[in-house]
């Protein structure tokens, strides 16, 4: 006979909404589920709330892109108040599954979803309790008892047989509050709802920097279309000399939305456990970047582009990254965004993707779950050759950002500079904001004071001291996330060259620290003997980036949760 199981979710956002469906559908009724959320907000998490948007912010996937719920985006927008209606200005007979949409109206969507669920696991006999408004302090593991101990601020502690860490977005501040005008983040964004008559940096040029932008750009001008029906911008009188200044690493703007003939991105295409160890056999026991990527990508093409496929065959991942990088290089970045535009509105009217970025979000997909086995030099192949160019090509800017961009560019509000890998701001304690200094095109040496600056390079990955619970820190329950060199004179090469992150263990084995704390494949934690702990389960991103490098919001929440339900529910 099972025993009674009880699990704690900590964390009220995506991730836990995705757990508690894994666990509604599984049927089993010997279990009592308590989920904690910081906010008063159930689903919407960081992304969809009042803590990461506004109104004008919009969603990056469309209803027919997202793991499938209880009922549809477009089901569910029917059921809405006339008011909501007007706010978000949506007709819902217009409206369909292939729309993008505001954030705050997904994040409602999303809350729905959470009380259809617990509804229907109530009706199943599950006992489910939700507690909102509450903060996790700390967590205990008490190995001897074989429970976990959850503190709270402003409530007693409680123990569990199992608990989950779904607390998502996490954005420290170093800087914000001491130097006056500097950002560590731009969330919550309403922060910058303020006037300027000055150039703003903007460090960064992701999906996080749109998001500073369409703000900063509503409070200082106005947006209208003209007599031809293009989008134009005008500053205010107030604000002559505003501008919103971009400084990104590799000089080049995110890829726009298009057409994607898998909604789902070929989720069935990820490898199997037997072909990862299989792989691992062959390869001294890491699974192969190589292998990974001819799987994954290369082989995507034989049938459907078998031109491509015969142009990239014989490509290094080196090699095919430099060929698709020199296309982006070779444009000035606006000029590109403006050709793409045109590119994925074909894309979107003809219903037809663009399949080689169709193929990149694949395979970001597909080694996102294995890549805690790869080695230390392929993991750092993947860090500074592949992820840039997915970072950039996967974004998927909705056609609204690139519109609005579009008109500051035109209208001499909106630049974009190329600050390279030895770049860095100095926050300015006197004057406030920051000191850019970079490297230009031309090799000089620049030292730019902006009197705001936002961080805009999206959400970090966590080092492992930064980990929030400090029992489990200081009880050695959680380890250091790495990853073994597979060749001891390449980890001796980077270890005596004192490159960073690079440590050596038991005066022999040379390993890359990667962000975040180690998991095994269920997404339990795991001590420093690498010894898994079957009590406390983490899908919390900022913490596990090292092992997750490439996670694809919803996507990997639904990947990631079920996964653990199939570890936490195990009959015994």
């Amino acid at each position: 006979m099972k025993n009674f199981k009880t699990i704690a979710i900590l964390g009220g956002g995506p991730s836990g909404l995705f757990m508690l469906k894994r666990i509604v559908e599984s049927g089993d009724t010997a279990i009592s589920i308590d989920i904690f959320e910081k906010q008063a907000q159930l689903g919407a998490g960081m992304p969809y709330s009042n803590m990461g948007a506004n109104d004008e912010h919009i969603t990056n996937v469309s209803g027919n892109e997202i793991p499938e719920l209880v009922t549809s985006v477009s089901e569910w927008v029917t059921t809405l108040p006339q008011d909501t209606l007007n706010r978000f200005n949506i007709d819902p007979e217009k409206f369909n599954d292939y729309k993008v949409m505001p954030r705050l109206l997904f994040g409602q969507y999303l809350s729905a979803q959470f009380d259809l669920l617990q509804q229907k696991g109530k009706e199943l006999g599950i006992d489910i309790d939700i507690q909102l408004n509450t903060e996790v302090t700390d967590i205990i593991d008490h190995p001897e008892e074989d429970t976990v101990e959850v503190e709270f601020k402003d409530k007693p502690s409680r123990k569990y047989d199992n608990i989950i860490i779904c607390t998502g977005h996490n954005w420290p501040k170093k800087n914000e509050g001491k130097i006056p005008n500097y950002y560590d983040s731009p969330y919550p964004p309403a922060k910058l709802k303020f006037k300027v008559n000055h150039p703003v940096a903007i460090k960064g040029s992701s999906l996080t920097a749109i998001d500073a932008i369409r703000t900063l750009a509503r409070h200082n001008g106005m947006f209208a279309l003209d007599g031809s029906g293009k989008l134009k911008y005008s500053v205010a009188e107030d604000s002559k000399d505003f501008r919103l200044v971009m400084h990104s690493r590799s000089g080049m703007l995110p890829a726009i939305r298009f057409h994607l003939e898998d909604s789902h991105l070929l989720k069935d295409s990820v490898l199997s456990k037997e072909e990862i160890l299989a792989n691992q056999v062959e390869n001294d026991g890491f699974l192969s970047l190589d292998f990974v990527f001819d799987k994954n990508f290369k082989q995507m093409f034989i049938e459907k582009e078998p031109e491509f496929y015969a142009k990239i065959k014989d490509m290094s991942i080196e090699d095919f990254v430099a060929s698709m990088m020199a296309l982006r290089e070779n444009l000035e970045p606006f000029q590109l965004l403006k050709a793409e535009y045109i590119e994925a509105e074909k894309s979107i009217k003809r219903k037809e993707s663009v399949y080689w970025k169709e193929m990149l979000a694949v395979l970001s997909f597909a080694m996102n779950y294995p890549a805690k086995h790869f080695s230390a030099e392929d993991m750092l192949r993947l860090q500074k050759t592949l992820m840039p160019l997915i970072s950039i090509v996967i974004a998927f800017v909705p056609q609204s950002s690139v519109e609005e961009m579009i008109a500051l560019y035109d209208a001499g509000v909106l630049e974009l500079i190329s600050v390279g890998d030895d770049s860095k701001e100095e926050p300015n304690q006197k004057e406030g904001g920051a000191i850019y200094h970079y490297t230009d095109d031309k090799n000089q040496k620049q030292s730019v004071h902006f009197k705001t600056f936002v961080d805009c390079v999206g959400q970090p990955h966590l080092p492992f001291k930064d980990f929030p619970y400090k029992s489990l820190l200081d009880n050695e329950t959680i380890s250091k996330a790495k990853l073994k060199f597979r060749y001891a004179e390449k980890g001796q090469k980077a270890y005596s060259e004192e490159q960073e992150n690079v440590e050596r263990y038991n005066n022999e084995d040379y390993y890359l620290v990667v962000p975040g704390i180690t998991i095994n494949d269920n997404f339990q934690i795991m001590d420093k003997y690498d010894a898994l702990n079957e009590r406390i389960y983490i899908m919390a991103v900022p913490y596990i980036g090292g092992y997750n490098p490439d996670y694809s919001g919803l996507d990997f929440c639904e990947a990631a949760s079920a996964t653990i339900v199939k570890s936490l529910l195990k009959p015994e």
